[in-house]
């Protein structure tokens, strides 16, 4: 869905670009898990066997913004983790 809507206000500069996070260390997640689930969902990732910080998301949603050729394109940002759907 990211290309299509990136092409149509192209012709006026606007870039589209989505960030599909993965588990990230937020307040509320954080509040709702328990240790050994944490340590879980850490092993998990092939690598780095973390959750994300939030400063990683910033980092990425401000290299966007300075370079100027990424347009239309969705970012997983998840150290690799699939998780299956039920």
């Amino acid at each position: 869905m990211t290309l299509p809507i990136a092409r149509d206000p192209s012709d006026k500069g606007v870039r589209v670009c989505t960030i599909a996070p993965g588990l990230f260390k937020t307040p509320l997640l954080m509040a709702t898990l328990s240790p050994e689930a944490k340590a879980s969902l850490e092993n998990m990732a092939p690598f780095p066997k973390k959750l994300g910080d939030p400063s990683e998301f910033a980092q990425l949603s401000r290299q966007i913004v300075q370079n100027v050729m990424l347009n239309g394109e969705t970012m997983r940002l998840d150290g690799a983790i699939r998780i299956a759907p039920r």
